[in-house]
């Protein structure tokens, strides 16, 4: 029998992908900007050390999937940021890829032209050079961790990472995070349960040897040292929401029985918003009413917004794309976002500080 019988059976093709080394210097970024990644991670981590009384605030698309628009929605992400920066920390998501259950487009760097074509070396140099741009404008980033090798192309320019609910059960992902460089949130199960992140949080704390990519594009067994800065974050479930105050206090007691850091993050979209993005306000009141009545673990919150609301399919005719609207999960509107996040910081200007 020969070789070709038994090996790579299902395989229809194979290419070489560009090394790591060679994208990341194919994309110039000078010190500055590298500087001020290396700024945000500290803030974010001093707000998880309790050192900083700000809230994260993870705010953006559902994924990126035209950058113009994107660069469009961060002037106006920019200007809100300096407008609310005593109180907020704002972060701009810059999501790449997309888990899916079945199928579906799979995000910019996967199908950056939105044709099924997975030109996927064109879209991890367009990531990267739209990561650019959001970090010398002045606005953090922060994105999903689902393929293990792309962090090797794009992680020195991420300042917050997430693990999804489909993927903070993997091992690999928690191995993966554990050598991070930036703090990373672990969101829930996709049926409501803690214990995934909790182990998750665990995991991610400690060393790891695995395999991986390293950055000349050859397979290496890495080790990490593990990530101090992991946290949990709230997304809701099949069981339904859990933001709630009696979900938070649930929240508290397994971090604190795992001896785990109180730190959360409320997802308001999802199951939290019951996928409903003009609910995100709703939840992101409630996280508020919650703080002013003395919670001390909410140290972030996550909201999907674009410039206008809603979602729409991928047309045939590309041409046909509604501007600024979200391909995938579908999003608040600017206008909302913005009236939502100054009336969180004039609520939490005066009572942030007092959780130092």
């Amino acid at each position: 029998m020969s070789k070709s019988a038994v090996h790579n059976v299902n395989v229809a093709s194979q290419k070489a992908l560009i090394a790591p080394s060679v994208l990341r210097s194919s994309v110039p970024v000078d010190d500055a900007t590298f500087e001020f990644v290396t700024q945000s991670r500290a803030v974010i981590s001093d707000i998880l050390d309790r050192k900083d009384p700000r809230l994260v605030v993870v705010v953006g698309p559902c994924s990126i999937h035209d950058c113009e628009a994107a660069l469009a929605y961060a002037q106006n992400l920019k200007a809100l940021s300096e407008r609310v920066k005593d109180t907020l920390y704002i972060v701009m998501r810059v999501y790449f890829e997309k888990p899916r259950t079945t199928t579906g487009w799979k995000g910019l760097i996967n199908d950056p032209h939105l044709d099924d074509s997975f030109d996927i070396e064109a879209g991890l140099r367009t990531g990267r050079t739209l990561l650019r741009d959001l970090l010398q404008m002045g606005l953090p980033t922060a994105t999903e961790a689902l393929d293990p090798i792309t962090p090797q192309y794009l992680q020195d320019l991420i300042s917050w990472s997430a693990i999804g609910a489909r993927t903070t059960e993997s091992q690999t992902h928690r191995e993966m995070a554990s050598g991070l460089s930036s703090a990373v949130g672990f969101k829930n199960g996709t049926d409501g349960s803690l214990d995934v992140a909790i182990n998750a949080l665990k995991s991610v704390q400690h060393p790891h040897r695995f395999l991986g990519i390293n950055s000349e594009g050859v397979v290496s067994v890495f080790e990490t040292r593990g990530n101090s800065y992991g946290h949990v974050v709230l997304r809701g479930g099949s069981s339904g929401p859990n933001y709630q105050r009696a979900e938070i206090d649930r929240c508290e007691q397994a971090l604190a029985k795992a001896s785990l850091p109180e730190n959360i993050m409320v997802d308001c979209s999802h199951a939290n918003s019951s996928k409903d993005h003009n609910k995100q306000a709703l939840v992101t009141q409630d996280v508020c009413d919650q703080i002013l009545k003395g919670n001390r673990s909410i140290i972030g919150l996550m909201l999907e917004s674009h410039i206008n609301e809603g979602r729409q399919d991928i047309p045939m005719d590309l041409s046909n794309l509604a501007y600024g609207v979200s391909v995938t999960d579908a999003c608040m509107s600017w206008e909302m976002t913005e009236t939502t996040l100054i009336e969180l910081a004039d609520a939490l200007r005066n009572k942030l500080p007092e959780r130092v």
